[in-house]
This record gives C-alpha cells, sequence and structure tokens, in this order.
C-alpha cells in the first residue's frame, strides 16, 4: 500500500503563494506519473498538474503560468508551487500517484487550499 502524505495548504490572500508537498512511502520512479488534483465543494475533482516519469508536464488551462509541479527523487516527493492565487483556486488538494501497468491510482488525504481577503 502506498502511502501520500501531502503538507502545505493553508488561508492566503489573493495574489499570494503556497507551496505543497505530497511525499510518497516509496520511489516515486516506480509511477508511471505523479499530479496534483483539486476539488472545489459541489464540483468535480480535476487534474491540476502532473508529472509523467520521463519529466514532461501538463497543467490545466486555468493554473497554466501560475502553478509549477516539480519532483526530488532523494526525497520521493513532488511539490505544487502556487503563485498569484485565486479565490476560484479554493479546493481540496490531493497528491495522485498512477501506475499505468496496474490500472491503479493511489491518493493522498487532502490538504485544505483556502484564498481569501
Amino acid at each position: 500500500q502506498v502511502q501520500l502524505v501531502e503538507s502545505g495548504g493553508g488561508l492566503v490572500q489573493p495574489g499570494g503563494s503556497l507551496r505543497l508537498s505530497c511525499a510518497a512511502s516509496m520511489n516515486i520512479f516506480n509511477f508511471s506519473a505523479m499530479g496534483w488534483y483539486r476539488q472545489a465543494p459541489g464540483k468535480e475533482r480535476e487534474l491540476v498538474a502532473a508529472i509523467v516519469v520521463n519529466g514532461i508536464t501538463r497543467y490545466a488551462d486555468s493554473v497554466k503560468g501560475r502553478f509549477a509541479i516539480s519532483r526530488d527523487r532523494a526525497r520521493n516527493a513532488i511539490y505544487l508551487q502556487m503563485n498569484n492565487l485565486k479565490p476560484e483556486d479554493t479546493a481540496v488538494y490531493f497528491c495522485n500517484a498512477r501506475r499505468t501497468w496496474l490500472n491503479r491510482d493511489d491518493w493522498g488525504q487532502g490538504t485544505q487550499v483556502s484564498v481569501s481577503s
């Protein structure tokens, strides 16, 4: 069982920044991809950013130019740097680890990000 532990959420004013971290209990290069999803109240969970094992990244259109996903192999962790935060970024953010060959997704417990003045 893979464990994914998120941290770094909180309350920030519009225009502010936060950095989310996700620590995995195994080598992150065992996953075909890792990423961040978010779910706002009353809305479906949506992909925010992902990084494939070969390093290719993808972002939701709504966060391009503001968010950046990165990884640290030594720490078995991924990060989401969020800049110029907007109220519409308010959501619970979940770390995801995918193993395509097992048809398996693992999830963290989520961390709340609230953007409000």
